[in-house]
């Protein structure tokens, strides 16, 4: 008779192995679920359909001849784009975007973006298409304290909270200086015209993708968190599938999607990066292998599909405070700071 083997959290905890980087990609909606009632002083997130109302962006189009009430963002952005001599209005509209997300705050209480970027270890990758502040506000006030074993984060539509260096090809947070040069950086771009998201343009942009790239090929496990591959994000979807490649060879690896649309319309997006029955559908953050097995995705993983063990969940504590949050994590940290190489 065969034995099932069992995996208590505590044997999981202890128990490091070596897999490729578990890659996130957040869309709006992970910034959505994270602050679904706005930020901390209650102001929302929009969508491309309500964006130019709720950043009252009309006074600013006013000045131009394009009909816009009713329409996407990206659409009047990108025909604005179009009308050189709207070059000044183009770029009030910029400046009005940037400083609408740069006031965006996390609440103070530990949130979702904390809980994420803490569920993540240092050779894995949080990748965003978000310009919010959220995940870089995340990373930093948990960075100290979690002795900065913290995901690698890349910013594939730039971002309110980073600064790029041209010359020494180093991202900086807006508004300092270059370690290197001493410059100040400059920011990163945000804004794209539909027509030329051609992102090999912006040398940041392009770079955050290579790197993106290089780790959807070593990845083991891909989570896609509230982004739902629009069409305007054409180039963007096919530099993923170029990098992830024919699902056929990745017939061991997993992708997990986190969205609120139905499951049938997710699979059907995704189905290009899907081997088989290789996938899970959750409609919740804490529903996700992230969630259930923080810093231990590999781990599970590899117990439950490729060992065949039962497995329990070491869920991340929801409501605990900062100071009991870390401490949480800190028997995980432990654990990993023990190793004399990190090559899980």
């Amino acid at each position: 008779m065969d034995t099932v083997r069992i995996v208590t959290a505590e044997q999981e905890i202890a128990d490091l192995r070596p897999t490729g980087p578990h890659v996130v990609i957040l869309g709006a909606g992970a910034s959505y679920a994270a602050c679904p009632n706005g930020d901390a002083n209650g102001r929302r997130l929009p969508l491309m359909k309500d964006f130019i109302e709720l950043l009252r962006l009309g006074p600013i189009l006013d000045k131009t001849d394009l009909v816009y009430r009713c329409r996407n963002f990206e659409d009047v952005y990108s025909e604005l784009f179009a009308r050189p001599e709207y070059n000044h209005v183009r770029e009030e509209l910029e400046r009005a975007v940037c400083e609408y997300f740069r006031t965006l705050r996390l609440p103070s209480t530990p949130n979702l973006y904390d809980h994420l970027v803490l569920s993540l270890r240092e050779k894995d990758v949080i990748a965003t298409f978000n310009w919010d502040p959220f995940l870089v506000q995340a990373f930093r006030r948990n960075s100290k304290r979690c002795r900065r074993r913290l995901p690698r984060l890349l910013f594939l539509h730039g971002n309110v909270m980073v600064g790029y260096c041209e010359t020494d090809k180093v991202m900086v947070l807006n508004g300092n200086h270059c370690g290197q040069c001493g410059n100040l950086v400059d920011p990163s771009r945000l804004l794209f015209p539909i027509a030329e998201k051609n992102y090999e343009k912006d040398a940041f942009v392009a770079e955050q993708w290579q790197e993106l790239a290089a780790d959807m090929r070593a990845a083991f496990m891909v989570t896609l968190f509230g982004y739902g591959a629009p069409a305007t994000d054409a180039a963007a979807i096919d530099l993923l599938k170029g990098a992830w490649g024919d699902p056929a060879n990745r017939t061991l690896e997993e992708i997990e999607i986190i969205n609120i649309l139905p499951e049938e319309e997710l699979v059907g997006t995704w189905k290009p990066f899907i081997y088989s029955h290789h996938y899970h559908v959750r409609d919740d953050f804490y529903s996700s292998w992230l969630a259930n097995h923080p810093r231990r995705t590999g781990e599970a993983y590899i117990n439950l599909n490729l060992e065949a063990m039962l497995i329990y969940s070491n869920p991340i504590p929801r409501k605990a405070s900062f100071d009991e949050l870390w401490g949480w994590f800190d028997e995980l940290l432990e654990v990993e700071l023990e190793e004399p190489q990190d090559t899980a």
